[in-house]
């Protein structure tokens, strides 16, 4: 019979992020990293409370860090961090859309599910936050990866009928189906009598499918749009951070 070594769970020199950190015992703290190869991995910081641990000045969110951890279990053990290749530093807004960012793949990104492509488009996405003044467009192209990423179907180009999306025409954009065009009851009946997504505009569906948030109205539009479908599959509870950046300033 074959014996498996607890160093077969180890996982040595890990790419990672912290996305979380909470309490845990008396002085230890619970640390949900995002990582590499690995997705979100919940780990326990054993004495990170304590003034003189050594982590306990490293377990800083939106800095790349290499991390090294072990355990069977789904709560594993973090046994050391060093720093990754560049420091970031977010200020201001850009603090706070760091934070929405983290608190979308906290509730969004299964446990232990790898998601590498995310991953680095998440480190982009925290680079252009530090430098970029078009915070909104930086963030609706997470969202909008991210979902993707997950799996969701976005469709952008094709209504829900298979036939190409055009600029002028207005859409109702049905979660778990795509666009619907309001010009055609065919295209209405093809989902249900119970209309309930948002309306907009074709032109804004081209548009992101294309990547290009210079127009206005798809700037808006957009916004919109994924508000909605992040409400759809993030349930009853909402953001805590997608609140406070609406107060800020509508992003």
């Amino acid at each position: 019979m074959a014996v498996v070594s607890f160093n077969s769970h180890r996982q040595d020199n890990q790419a990672v992020y912290v996305l979380h950190t909470y309490p845990f015992k008396e002085t230890s703290l619970v640390v949900e990293l995002f990582t590499h190869g690995f997705g979100r991995v919940a780990t326990t910081a054993k004495g990170a409370r304590r003034p003189r641990s050594a982590m306990r000045g490293m377990l800083q969110s939106f800095q790349p860090l290499i991390a090294t951890w072990s355990g069977k279990l789904e709560l594993k053990t973090l046994h050391s961090l060093e720093w990754g290749s560049g420091l970031l530093l977010l200020k201001g807004e850009a603090l706070m859309c760091g934070f929405y960012l983290n608190e979308l793949l906290l509730r969004l990104l299964p446990r232990e599910d790898a998601h590498g492509t995310l991953f680095e488009y998440y480190s982009l996405t925290l680079k252009m936050l530090a430098i970029s003044q078009d915070l909104a467009t930086t963030l609706r192209r997470f969202e909008l990866k991210l979902l993707q990423e997950l799996g969701y179907a976005i469709p952008l180009q094709n209504d829900v009928n298979d036939i190409p999306i055009l600029a002028e025409p207005t859409y109702r954009y049905e979660a778990e189906y795509g666009a619907v065009s309001l010009n055609s009851a065919i295209n209405r009946a093809a989902i249900n009598d119970a209309i309930s997504g948002i309306q907009l505009a074709g032109k804004t569906l081209i548009d992101m499918a294309n990547d290009d948030y210079t127009h206005a109205q798809t700037q808006q539009q957009s916004k919109l749009l994924m508000r909605y479908l992040l409400a759809h599959y993030l349930g009853d509870k909402p953001l805590h951070t997608r609140q406070l950046l609406i107060d800020l300033q509508g992003l």
